[in-house]
């Protein structure tokens, strides 16, 4: 997986370096922010599974139940899944 953190405008040669260099590359995460239409689709005509705007410690939260009021676990938020 690649987990771009960068500016939408700054994706697209990302993705392509991405493509060029990582063959066993499956998919392409666009933090919360972070949307290019144009590179999603060069990735997914790729055969890459293309995410777009999701942060992944919010979408862990979501799919095993542990979302709470505001869109977090309640405790303290941390880097750790």
């Amino acid at each position: 997986m690649v987990d771009i953190f960068r500016r939408s405008e700054h994706v697209p040669p990302i993705v392509d370096e991405a493509l060029a260099h990582l063959p066993a590359l499956a998919t392409v995460w666009m933090q919360i922010g972070v949307q290019n239409p144009e590179a999603a689709a060069r990735a997914e005509a790729a055969g890459k599974r293309v995410i777009q705007n999701r942060c992944p410690k919010i979408e862990y939260q979501r799919l095993f139940g542990e979302l709470r009021m505001g869109g977090f676990a309640t405790g303290i938020i941390s880097s750790r899944l």
